[in-house]
């Protein structure tokens, strides 16, 4: 972005680059419904992050192999609009509550742009390049990212931070009742991430118990409703 200065107006003219997505990420979640609330509340769930053929140079991440985790900035390509508000509805305060915008993290934003911090699990060399595997990504399937970062644990990690209003919200851990016969029809690598995932009540916090839900997860279509505590599963369909 390059700014100048006018002294006979007094505005700030600003030149923009338009940014340009550098890869894909690939996961199991082709809706947003289900999607974990934040990166790394479910460790367990993997996805690729694939370079587009302009930036698949081996060169590009030549180091990166070295760090444990990595921020991956990204667009919230599945709500991107022209307008904004000054003030959104957190789904996690029930949806009857205003904060301002910065003080969330919604996608409603001006510029639609998320910010994830991944477990960097290999990389691995191919015919599309160099390919990121990651775990704790909280990111649609065929989100495009915009930049990929290393985290520097020195700089990035305050232990002594605060987490504002988030700080009194714990997170919500289910009990799970999943029949073994719909249990088996989900792959043995995707059970536990699946499992996880569930126990973290991917509901909305204003969605009244005994209400059915589904949600797109791995090629299935789970279907389950949560009462008193306890999330059952009724249903799984391949799609």
């Amino acid at each position: 972005m390059k700014t100048k200065l006018f002294p006979d107006d007094g505005y700030l003219c600003q030149t923009f680059r338009p940014m340009k997505p550098i890869a894909h990420i690939h996961t199991d979640f082709p809706a947003k419904f289900g999607i974990p609330r934040q990166s790394g509340l479910v460790d367990t769930l993997e996805g690729q992050v694939v370079f587009e053929p302009a930036f698949r140079h081996p060169d590009a991440v030549r180091g990166l192999e070295s760090f444990s985790h990595i921020w991956l900035i990204w667009e919230f390509s599945e709500t991107a609009r022209d307008t904004w508000s000054p003030v959104v509805r957190p789904p996690r305060l029930g949806g009857n509550r205003t904060m301002g915008v910065f003080a969330t993290r919604s996608p409603f934003r001006p510029n639609p742009v998320g910010l994830s911090l991944v477990r960097l699990q290999r990389i691995v060399c191919g015919p599309d390049g160099p390919v990121l595997h990651v775990a704790g990504a909280d990111l649609m399937d065929g989100t495009p990212i915009y930049d990929i970062k290393p985290y520097i644990r020195y700089t990035d990690c305050r232990p002594e931070a605060s987490d504002g209003y988030v700080g009194a919200l714990h997170e919500r851990h289910l009990e799970i009742v999943f029949p073994d016969d719909l249990l088996q029809q989900i792959p043995d690598s995707k059970r536990a991430a699946l499992l996880a995932v569930l126990q973290t009540d991917p509901r909305p916090a204003y969605q009244e118990d005994g209400k059915a839900c589904g949600m797109a997860f791995a090629g299935h279509d789970i279907r389950f409703h949560v009462r008193e505590g306890v999330l059952y599963v009724e249903g799984v369909r391949k799609i």
